[in-house]
Parts: C-alpha cells; structure tokens; sequence
C-alpha cells in the first residue's frame, strides 16, 4: 500500500468521526431552530412536515433524503420528479428556509446515521443514477453531502457537466482540511447568498 493511499484512509475514517461528532453536536445544539421550523411548517403550510424522497448514495445504495418542506404537497409531481410547477409550489415560508438552508438541517440525521457526509457530492434520485455515463458514475465512490465543492463554485448556475467535474475533482483530492474549507465556503454563501457571494469571490 502507498503512502498516498494510506493518508486517504486516514483522511476518510477521521472524515466519519467527523461528520457523526458534528452531526450530532449540531442536532442538539440547532435543536430549537428545528423545533420552531416544525411549528412554523405546521401553521403556514397544510401537510406533511418533511420531504422524504429516495436517493443514491455511496456504491448505488439507495436511502431517504430528509428536508423540511419547502412546497405545496403535489404527490404526483413529487412522485415524476416534475419540477414544471416548482415556481408556483413553493411558498413564502419555503422560501425563507431555502434562502437561509434550513431546509436542509435534517440531513443532519442522514450524516448521522452514514447515509451522507457532511461534503460530498450532492445525492441525485434512482432515475438520474440509471443514466449516467463511467465517469458519472465516479459521484457514488463516496458518501453524497449537505454541501460540496459544486455548491459554493457556481451551485445553480452551473451545468449539469460543471457539476459532474466539481463533483469528481472533489473525490480525486479529498482531504479533511479540503472539507473545513468547503464548509467555510458554504456558511458565507448562507450569510451573504449565493449571487453576492460568487461577487465577493470574483473581486
């Protein structure tokens, strides 16, 4: 076994101590915050609280992202992945959640638990995995994250191939400070959102 080879299964197992220590810290810490979210969920927007959907993680294993609902409930949509009548389901309190990322902060749970990483590769559904190419394929060597690489160099803006690249170019140099740093990157996205943010960056 080479030096390198060695020093990233170090970088990966203190990767896990990591993100179960964080994860668990930050659900009983952001614990309020999630309390509030639900009641406000509950009195703003009929329906169910959480937006439990399947996706591929790491080695094509299939699990259930959580997040707290962010739009009208539209099963059918949800169910077809048509993100057609996204604009208009999306409501004023989802809205705020998204803008803020606390519409992610029960991912928490799915970190917990191995599912996800802190940093990875964003999780995509069954259907999209079935269609991707050798090198696509290369998202899946490790666990997906709350954030990644692709989120705080571009996010939306980029294209589906943009991603992929970030996305890859994450695994091939992984390493635990390459992770602080992403994460560093991503609470100033929250703080000053994503297009004043890549200005900032640009300057």
């Amino acid at each position: 076994m080479t030096q390198q080879s060695r020093m990233r299964i170090l970088n990966l197992g203190l990767k896990r101590i990591f993100d179960f220590v964080v994860s668990a810290l930050g659900l009983i810490i952001l614990f309020p915050i999630l309390v509030i979210t639900v009641l406000l969920i509950k009195t703003t927007m009929p329906g169910r609280i959480f937006f439990r959907q399947e996706r591929v993680g790491k080695g094509k294993r299939v699990f259930y992202i959580l997040k707290f609902r962010t739009m009208k409930e539209d099963r059918q949509a949800e169910e077809t992945h048509d993100f057609s009548k996204d604009s208009e389901r999306l409501t004023r309190t989802g809205n705020v959640l998204r803008r803020l990322k606390i519409d992610e902060l029960p991912q928490l749970w799915n970190v917990f638990v191995g599912d996800m990483s802190l940093v990875g590769p964003r999780p995509t559904v069954i259907e999209q995995v079935e269609q991707y190419d050798e090198f696509q394929m290369r998202r899946l060597e490790m666990r997906p994250g709350m954030t990644g690489l692709a989120q705080v160099n571009g996010n939306v803006s980029l294209t589906w191939d943009e991603r992929i690249v970030y996305d890859v170019t994450y695994i091939e140099k992984f390493s635990i400070f390459m992770d602080l740093a992403i994460m560093a990157k991503t609470f100033l996205v929250i703080i000053f959102g994503e297009q004043k943010f890549r200005k900032e960056c640009k300057k």
